[in-house]
């Protein structure tokens, strides 16, 4: 119910830079495609990422997984995120 709420608001008021879809229309599978924001070393740049989400969420984390090769220092070379909490 959570996740339903937070896809509505995102479609309500999309956030500047991001567009977010549903894959094979499974609210716990989210494509993300950020655009880099200007002025930093990401700007110009189309990242597409893949978020899943658990069954149990918010209460456990998502997955999260860029297609795109980028480099950044929470970013793994085969695309996971890794953010410690």
């Amino acid at each position: 119910r959570a996740l339903q709420q937070e896809l509505k608001s995102i479609q309500k008021e999309p956030l500047e830079g991001f567009t977010v879809s549903l894959v094979n229309d499974n609210l716990f599978e989210w494509e993300v495609a950020i655009f880099g924001p200007p002025n930093t070393l990401y700007q110009g740049g189309y990242f597409k990422s893949h978020i899943k989400f658990p069954s149990d969420y918010p209460y456990s984390p998502p997955s999260v997984r860029f297609a795109t090769k980028m480099w950044h220092p929470n970013i793994y070379e085969n695309g996971d995120v890794c953010i410690s909490i």
